[in-house]
């Protein structure tokens, strides 16, 4: 079956939820039994988003082969099946260095080298390559907004492809605001009509409109909105705020928008099965109680910097029928004001990161947790901290910590590695060797150790979990903490690496050394997270 591509674009405003209504749309397709695949297109000139700060561009998520990518990308994870790769991210740098390697190569033959059609045929090449696994459908996401300089040579692209492909492979669904005025009473059209007519400028003229708004908006002005953006009627379509992002497919499933595009291809359009996303949402408004997770953290005036971990609880708590009401709180504040703000929490979490600002103030909060037998999940560094906690104040060993903080310490329980070769594996490298030697990087598998709190959740001696970190476990240090009461419940399967601690004679305290919210969905929430809110549940119960 041949592959249709559908090209989602933004305007007026950046933020409206492209990525959402992209993901969104893709689960309409599966719940009409084809298959999707998805792609997001950044317009900055990093090469990807692994050195950029998660104060700028919120979390960097990471694919099973490895590719650090734009968090949009976790949406899609999350609302489908489809597995995201290196295919499925290109920035304006990516493109630009693919297209500079080939001429210094001499691949061009000698030509000048210019953005038409050079940048746009490497884009084009790049979304083309979304048919080799064979998908019915192709959702590509043009980052930014339109109207904007970086994202011309994507545009650019986009229209090309819909002269070499022709219509009834092609659909363009432009996201755009349609504002509420307040003082004026009104809804107005105006801001999308001239979004509409940049896009015309740049020959691009939208298939579909999907229209963001706080409320409804009358047919009256979704007629409007047609007539004047050349559009069909049934296919200006609202979107207006939901109460909870997985509702959204079931509000572009009201507005018609998977049938006005499987009618525009001409193909089969039946009626979707969205059962899961009805009962997914029925949990999230319904739940039978609430618990309270402390969320310690560097980057916590930023809600989007640990999405995937946000989203991670919410599943969570849908599974265990509860709200989960997670308190932010800095981690360097803790190291001023003492661990006060942690009382009363039902569960204590401290997510991945980088660098020492803020760690004494993690330590601080997994001691807390480790002594009051509050439930505690460490991700990444949090489970790094964990051991160097338990290695100061239990094993005995005052002045442990990592070589990320100090290259001499005398006792470096967590350290850097510089040769891998593990389970037949070669662990993936970072690009940018300036940013520092080796990270391990995607998926790995795992082995789980039978009575422990981890064996428990996953229910499977066996695991594969995505890793993003440059410094590991150091197993010189393994039988002396395991003689203090530190429990090892997971290594690679042949035992090299420690994957998963856990303190013995605690109600729940679980860290591991991956990132468990990666695999996280909706309809199928991550056992860790499961367990971990679990765990709360019953804390909060008791109180």
């Amino acid at each position: 079956m041949t592959t249709r591509f559908i090209f989602v674009t933004g305007g007026v405003v950046s933020s409206l939820g492209k990525g959402i209504a992209a993901a969104s749309l893709a689960a309409l397709f599966e719940a009409r039994g084809l298959t999707v695949t998805m792609q997001k297109l950044d317009p900055y000139i990093n090469v990807d988003p692994g050195t950029m700060s998660p104060f700028q561009h919120g979390e960097v998520f990471v694919t099973d082969d490895g590719t650090e990518t734009d968090l949009d990308l976790g949406h899609y994870e999350r609302f489908t099946h489809a597995v995201m790769s290196y295919r499925s991210n290109f920035t304006t740098g990516r493109i630009y260095d693919s297209v500079i390697r080939r001429e210094r190569r001499g691949d061009y033959l000698g030509a000048t080298v210019q953005v038409i059609p050079h940048i746009t045929d490497a884009i084009k090449e790049a979304i083309l390559a979304l048919r080799e696994d064979g998908p019915d459908i192709a959702l590509v996401e043009i980052g930014g907004t339109v109207g904007d300089i970086e994202s011309l040579p994507f545009l650019e692209a986009i229209r090309q492809l819909r002269f070499d492909l022709g219509v009834k492979q092609t659909a363009f669904v432009h996201l755009t605001l349609v504002p509420y005025i307040a003082s004026a009473g009104e809804i107005k059209s105006k801001p999308t009509q001239h979004s509409v007519q940049k896009m015309r400028e740049i020959g691009i003229q939208p298939d579909v409109l999907l229209c963001r708004s706080e409320r409804s908006i009358p047919k009256s002005q979704r007629d409007k909105i047609a007539l004047f953006c050349n559009v069909p009627k049934e296919a200006v379509i609202e979107a207006p705020d939901v109460d909870t992002i997985y509702g959204v497919p079931l509000t572009l499933r009201d507005g018609g928008l998977g049938s006005v595009i499987l009618n525009h291809f001409g193909m089969e359009n039946v009626e979707p099965d969205l059962t899961p996303w009805i009962s997914v949402c029925d949990k999230i408004r319904n739940p039978g109680g609430e618990v309270r997770i402390a969320m310690v953290g560097k980057y916590v005036s930023l809600a989007d910097a640990y999405k995937s971990v946000n989203e991670s609880l919410i599943h969570g708590g849908m599974s265990q029928g509860v709200k989960v009401r997670i308190d932010y709180i800095d981690a360097e504040s803790l190291e001023v004001t003492g661990v006060d703000a942690l009382k009363g929490v039902d569960g204590i979490l401290v997510p991945g990161g980088f660098g020492e600002r803020g760690t004494e103030g993690k330590i601080a909060a997994i001691r807390y947790a480790r002594e009051q037998g509050v439930p505690f999940l460490g991700i990444c560094l949090g489970m790094q901290l964990a051991v160097v906690e338990f290695a100061r104040n239990v094993a005995g060993l005052v002045d442990a910590t990592s070589s990320e903080f100090d290259s001499q310490a005398a006792h470096p329980v967590i350290a850097l590695m510089t040769e891998w070769e593990h389970a037949g594996e070669k662990i993936a490298r970072a690009e940018d060797s300036d940013l520092g030697g080796t990270m391990r990087l995607g998926g790995y598998p795992c082995k789980l150790i039978e009575g422990t709190h981890a064996f428990q959740a996953y229910g499977k001696a066996e695991i594969r979990e995505r890793h993003r970190h440059r410094y590991e476990f150091n197993d010189a240090y393994r039988k002396l903490l395991q003689e203090s009461g530190l429990i090892i419940s997971g290594t690679l399967p042949d035992d090299s690496l420690v994957e998963i601690v856990e303190v013995a004679d605690h109600p729940w305290f679980v860290a591991c050394q991956f990132h468990p919210e990666f695999l996280s969905k909706p309809y199928a929430p991550h056992p860790l997270f499961v367990d971990f809110v679990g765990a709360a549940k019953v804390m909060a119960q008791s109180k």
